[in-house]
């Protein structure tokens, strides 16, 4: 494993900055409210997805592969739940120009990080990391902590950039309108996330 450390953090930075749920709603929170309101978001994803990982790679992938009814009950849920978070976006109220944020609440630190659990790309992350980063008579523990700390300190930068570009695209959509069709925008590539949970 200590000499794999190069290509996990290089895994762990690529996976986690790539689009996905997480940067589609980090950008959106960027532009409707800010930075500083958004950072229980960012530090959401950075926990969460860790906390994930520790928990499947330690046992909570042998419940779920011995039970294709939660399984599927997961998934479902999952779905629904990224449909409601994108009625939420296509909902936000654009601020009048130059009044400051959108009116809504950003995601909190506990939302985003339960979110990770019906987060497509975050199962695709794990199915990647987990058969690829352990190793046959390794201690998984010891190899799970290190998995955990280069997602965490990857997904940080990488939450914080997105949602940054948010903020940068914001001083562009100086209309409500503009607003509204970039909140619509986003609300239908989450929605779109969707069909990644059945492919």
């Amino acid at each position: 494993m200590q000499g794999q450390l190069g290509a996990l953090a290089l895994f762990a930075f690529v996976t986690s900055v790539t689009p996905g749920p997480n940067n589609v709603m980090l950008t959106a929170s960027g532009v409707n409210f800010g930075f500083r309101r958004s950072i229980p978001h960012i530090l959401g994803i950075t926990f969460g997805f860790p906390a994930m990982l520790v928990a499947v790679g330690l046992g909570a992938a042998g419940v779920l592969q011995s039970s294709p009814n939660l399984h599927a009950v997961l998934k479902w849920c999952g779905a629904g739940y990224l449909l409601w978070l994108a009625w939420g976006i296509a909902r936000t109220v654009p601020a009048p120009t130059g009044q400051g944020a959108a009116h809504g609440v950003p995601m909190s630190f506990l939302g985003a990080a339960l979110f990770q659990w019906v987060n497509p790309k975050a199962w695709v992350m794990l199915a990647g990391a987990l058969p690829a980063f352990t190793t046959v008579g390794g201690t998984l523990w010891h190899e799970i902590a290190l998995m955990a700390v280069a997602f965490a300190l990857a997904c940080l930068p990488s939450c914080a950039l997105w949602c940054g570009f948010g903020v940068a695209i914001g001083r562009f959509l100086d209309s409500p309108r503009a607003l509204r069709i970039f909140n619509l925008t986003m609300a239908a590539l989450l929605a779109l996330s969707v069909a990644t949970l059945f492919s």
